[in-house]
């Protein structure tokens, strides 16, 4: 009797039970601790990137070439991913599973397969980019012309990889993509799962050309002083023999004192010059071998996880697990928005000298606007003088004073 009445106050008025179709679709700190963190790489990301694109327009001078023009797409697409793929990402990641409908599945993974391979394609051309302005300077393969078509089909490309969740829903007759479903026993579908054929390979290619291409450019780099090396010791090698038939004249005299002394030193200043060149060149070299390294492990450590997790998605299923981990990759993929403008736009001097004038004329405009009637004033030791000496003025009479003695002396 007890069990029939307790069965009837936990039956709601259709029959079925309260807690039935109730529960979290992650664990609370899971889904905390993820929720922070693709908050951070939106604040940030959409900050520097915006920062970035902000002082591009503001200052026309900057975009002087074509690897500026394919670094500002690369900050659009980063933007764009920061507003409407990673906000997704945290919409499927916080919503129960009810409110997981057909319309939101498809979009979330129309926008993440747009991401991935966007900015695959976008690091690819980018890589390009920089083997041929190190490689081949002179005669640079990649015209505007060219480079406008080449980004042209790279959106056209990343548009048809956010339409093809939406055509497998139509094609197909699913219930949609089985990815966003995290209940208990989320169903094996994967059929609903061919738009991750194309992120895997768009990943794929563009690690194996962006190690390609640096691998090239290290190499360049490092080969370019020995082929001149070279041609110098065949030249020599050449002209040894001429030399030799030549008849021996008698040995002329010796020259004057300061001629010798005059070539000492004009060799002792070629010696520093080579020197100083030598040590630029070995600088330069670390510098492009560092970046090289961090740009291409950066590309590597944030994208082969999600990449990863969607071969095993396809190989053996959806699974709450995978789906977990998926998530985390994601978050993690994320995290290119904030490195690329830190590799690619910070690293130019022209752009940090830009905003370090934008911010030296800020700081100077606040300390020169006038205070309001009631409001406080703020005294700096290195504006005013200190406290018992009276400034003096520009005009007064000993500064004119000391003016018309140094101008004597």
């Amino acid at each position: 009797m007890e069990g029939a009445v307790s069965d009837t106050v936990l039956e709601t008025t259709d029959g079925a039970s309260g807690d039935a179709g109730w529960y979290l679709p992650h664990p609370l700190g899971f889904q905390v601790s993820l929720a922070s963190f693709l908050l951070l790489e939106i604040l940030l990301g959409c900050g520097s990137n915006l920062t970035v694109l902000g002082l591009y327009c503001a200052q026309p001078g900057l975009v002087d070439s074509v690897s500026t023009v394919v670094t500002m797409n690369l900050h659009v697409l980063d933007t764009l991913v920061c507003l409407v793929c990673a906000p997704l990402t945290g919409a499927v990641l916080l919503l129960p599973p009810e409110h997981h409908g057909p319309l939101l599945c498809c979009f979330h993974e129309a926008c993440v397969t747009f991401g991935s391979v966007a900015t695959a394609a976008n690091v690819l051309v980018v890589s390009l980019d920089r083997y041929d302005i190190s490689v081949r300077p002179g005669r640079r393969a990649l015209t505007p012309s060219r480079v406008t078509l080449l980004l042209a089909a790279v959106w056209l490309l990343s548009l048809l990889g956010f339409l093809l969740p939406f055509l497998e829903l139509e094609l197909l007759d699913g219930p949609g993509p089985a990815l966003c479903r995290s209940g208990p026993e989320p169903p094996a579908e994967p059929a609903t799962c061919y738009h991750l054929l194309l992120q895997i390979p768009a990943f794929a290619a563009a690690g194996a050309v962006t190690l390609l291409t640096y691998a090239r450019v290290l190499r360049a780099l490092d080969t370019r002083p020995r082929s001149r090396r070279r041609k110098h010791r065949t030249r020599r090698k050449a002209a040894a023999p001429g030399e030799a038939q030549r008849p021996v004249q008698a040995a002329p005299a010796l020259p004057p004192q300061p001629v010798r002394v005059q070539a000492s030193v004009s060799a002792i200043v070629a010696l520093r010059r080579a020197v100083r060149r030598h040590r630029d060149r070995r600088e330069r070299q670390k510098r492009v071998f560092r970046m090289s390294l961090v740009i291409v492990s950066t590309f590597l450590v944030c994208w082969a996880p999600i990449s990863s997790a969607n071969l095993l998605l396809l190989c053996l299923g959806p699974s709450p697990l995978l789906l977990q981990l998926r998530l985390c990759f994601l978050a993690l993929a994320y995290g290119t928005t904030v490195f690329h403008p830190l590799l690619y736009a910070f690293a130019r001097q022209a752009l940090r000298a830009a905003l370090r004038s934008r911010l030296k004329k800020r700081a100077v405009s606040a300390l020169q606007v006038d205070p309001a009637p009631g409001g406080t004033v703020i005294h700096n030791s290195w504006v005013e003088p200190p406290k018992g000496r009276r400034a003096r003025p520009a005009g007064s009479e000993g500064a004119q004073r000391g003016l018309t003695r140094g101008l004597k002396e």
